[in-house]
């Protein structure tokens, strides 16, 4: 054997180019082989889930539908690609001319899907039921895009595509069809109504005939519908002076959203209005701040050079967001003197703190502080960071501090609380993962136990096996309680913001956060910011785990928290928790 080891040695060293061919060859098998067993090893996918096919939709159907799915691709070719990925609104037209897009899937959400989720994600963690409602095929509820599959539709797949897309609301009715949309446009009706069962999904109800089964998507809010890189913003009724809200204005004869988006991006505007024949360019300011969505069927102008996409009318104009940056919320710097007084803000960890002090930097144009020092934060941009806290530079200081002695040290306070169930897992996750990383699975393995009365704050009741998720709720989850009550009791002058007001009303609640530091609240800057609200500090929302970490015994004493917390803001006559907090 040896000798024949030898004889093959010096074959090959004599014949160094059969030699690399001969390894280039062996690493070439080994990788097809290896991918091969990729595919092959795929978890299966049950029917509820949906089943790839081997073929896309079939020519001349008569109702459009959304196509087979794929693993691995999403369209049949390039061409298709380009036309479909940018339909996304209601103006999509079927060969037919109605309403019903004939959609391709969108194949790396739902490739995500498939591959990533052996076990289907709960409906709670990414929608939130809501109730059947009227449908009307001349006046829909929800009047966003809509897709139809007769074949294999589910709950999450009309979910998941309606998220995508950014949309508030997801529909299912006649058991295979979808719908998007911002608002819901029609009256709610008995559940009893609501009874056709899915067609992907055995048990599942999707509505019934002209019923809505409407779902609330979470995610919406940290979505973006999309075109190429320009973020759709919405339809907005014309503005009053329009040459001083939207300064520049080209005629387009030829009128496609590339065109006018490239047309702002040039000029230097984050705004392109698309007015049917004419693209406008601006910033969003009091004349035109974009809060005040319409329906989109009244920009369903179809464009000259598009035949998916919609470019508005003279009336009413669809609005991109455009890659140029709003400077007039960049400028920040210390104080020009000494403060004469220290405002904390104050959170429970993975309350959203950071990115807190990022909107109140944009909106005030000084560094916020810290009661702590994270290298990471300094580094990317909160220079207020290496100040101590008493330095009276800043114009307000992070704090997570509950003890009475720390609170009281502050002449002032805005107290942020969010959601004990989203702030628990946002905090591990930046514990094991960073500010805007995550806990790797094996942080999450294992199971918590809270037995026993909930008189006494579970720190000594509560029992964990395995991991460090049980003993960081055991150990977190009191804090969130008691951090609210304490900076209530013993805080002087406190502005209380629930993190979720914050994210749906950014506009309104940033104002009272101003106004509490003792700034002038500019509008204009504040419509700035709210163009820029994520900043560098924000997970994304597609990274979710497959199951609830959080066990009945860990509901049972949290929602007891979400009580105390609830009884304590209304007893000073403030809002009580937000109603999503529970019950779970």
């Amino acid at each position: 054997m040896a000798k024949l080891w030898f004889k093959f040695q010096r074959y090959f060293r004599r014949k160094p180019v059969r030699f690399f061919t001969f390894l280039a060859l062996y690493l070439t098998a080994g990788s097809l082989v290896f991918l091969h067993s990729g595919f092959v090893g795929q978890p299966a996918v049950s029917q509820s889930q949906a089943s790839p096919a081997a073929g896309g939709p079939a020519e001349g159907a008569e109702l459009p539908f959304l196509g087979d799915l794929h693993l691995g691709r999403g369209f049949r070719d390039a061409g298709e690609a380009s036309s479909i990925a940018r339909r996304y609104g209601p103006w999509f037209k079927g060969k037919d001319g109605n309403e019903r897009a004939k959609l391709g899937d969108y194949g790396g959400a739902w490739s995500r899907a498939l591959k990533g989720r052996a076990v289907r994600e709960k409906e709670e963690d990414r929608a939130k039921y809501i109730g059947c409602y009227l449908d009307d095929t001349q006046s829909r509820a929800l009047r966003g895009v809509s897709f139809f599959d007769y074949k294999k539709m589910t709950i999450f797949r009309c979910q998941d595509n309606c998220a995508e897309r950014g949309y508030l609301y997801a529909g299912l009715e006649f058991g295979a069809e979808c719908y998007c949309g911002h608002k819901i446009q029609a009256a709610n009706v008995s559940e009893a109504e609501c009874d056709m069962e899915c067609k992907g999904e055995r048990g599942s109800v999707c509505g019934g005939a002209n019923r809505l089964s409407v779902y609330r998507l979470q995610l919406a809010q940290e979505s973006a519908r999309r075109y190429g890189s320009a973020v759709f913003r919405g339809c907005f009724r014309r503005p009053g002076n329009l040459s001083l809200a939207l300064p520049v204005t080209a005629a387009m004869l030829n009128m496609s959203v590339d065109k006018c988006v490239d047309l702002c991006t040039e000029k230097e505007y984050p705004l392109a209005a698309l007015a049917g024949t004419a693209c406008h360019c601006g910033f969003p300011t009091t004349r035109f701040p974009l809060h005040d969505r319409e329906d989109e069927q009244l920009c369903a102008q179809k464009c000259s050079a598009e035949e998916f996409e919609s470019c508005g009318t003279p009336s009413y104009f669809i609005v991109y967001q455009t890659q140029v940056q709003d400077n007039r919320c960049m400028d920040r710097r210390f104080l020009p003197a000494k403060s004469g007084q220290l405002i904390a803000l104050a959170s429970f960890p993975g309350a959203g703190n950071t990115w807190a002090r990022h909107l109140i930097e944009l909106a005030t144009g000084f560094y916020t502080g810290s009661y702590y020092f994270d290298g990471s934060l300094y580094n990317k941009g909160f220079k207020g960071e290496r100040d101590h806290w008493r330095s009276g530079r800043t114009i307000c200081i992070k704090t997570h501090e509950s003890g009475q002695k720390e609170i009281e040290a502050f002449d002032a306070a805005i107290l942020l609380i969010r959601n004990p169930y989203k702030a628990l897992m946002a905090e591990f996750n930046r514990k094991y993962g960073g500010h805007i990383g995550f806990a790797a699975h094996a942080h999450w393995k294992g199971k918590g136990t809270v037995p026993g009365s909930l008189q006494i704050l579970f720190h000594s009741n509560c029992t964990a096996t395995g991991g460090e998720w049980p003993e960081f709720v055991r150990n977190y989850a009191p804090w969130w309680a008691t951090h609210t009550l304490d900076w209530l009791k013993f805080g002087k002058k406190v502005l209380v913001v629930h993190f979720e007001d914050l994210k749906q009303d950014l506009f309104v609640q940033l104002g009272r956060m101003v106004s509490l530091l003792g700034v002038a609240v500019r509008e204009d800057r504040l419509l700035c910011v709210e163009s820029q609200k994520d900043g560098n500090f924000k997970r994304s929302g597609l990274r979710k785990l497959e199951y609830d970490p959080y066990t009945a015994d860990m509901q049972k004493a949290i929602s007891a928290y979400i009580k105390m917390v609830d009884a304590a803001l209304k007893g000073r006559n403030l809002t009580g928790v937000p109603d999503d907090y529970y019950p779970r």
